[in-house]
């Protein structure tokens, strides 16, 4: 009678660690190229824990490593297109509702990186 509780357990333990797995894709951390503004460190695990569809985010580009670049370099993702229409946008309705959330001005995401003075 024991074994079926144990047996039981397990399996949810196994069916939670399937579907943490299955939520959870791509990097916790991604750095995006932003231009002569300085890149833009992107807290990816957060946003997923947080929102926890990726098709929020991922109507614009697939969920794959340097989607948002290649669809920029292609023309069919306009430069600022996805900050514009996703991120500032999605920040600032939190914002209206009194919620914790993300940067709104460029300033605040991108992170210009100084060059190593010759010594």
């Amino acid at each position: 009678m024991v074994r079926i509780p144990v047996v039981l357990f397990s399996v949810l333990v196994l069916t939670a660690i399937t579907m943490a797995s299955v939520q959870n894709k791509g990097a916790a951390e991604i750095d995006l190229y932003g231009g002569k503004s300085g890149n833009v460190p992107f807290p990816h695990l957060r946003h997923q824990n947080v929102l926890e569809d990726c098709n929020i985010c991922h109507t614009l580009f697939p969920q794959e490593a340097g989607a948002i670049q290649k669809l920029k370099d292609a023309g069919e993702l306009k430069k600022k297109q996805v900050m514009n229409k996703q991120c500032t946008k999605c920040h600032r309705q939190l914002r209206k509702k009194g919620e914790k959330t993300g940067p709104i001005t460029c300033k605040t995401c991108h992170v210009k990186v100084e060059k190593e003075r010759d010594k």
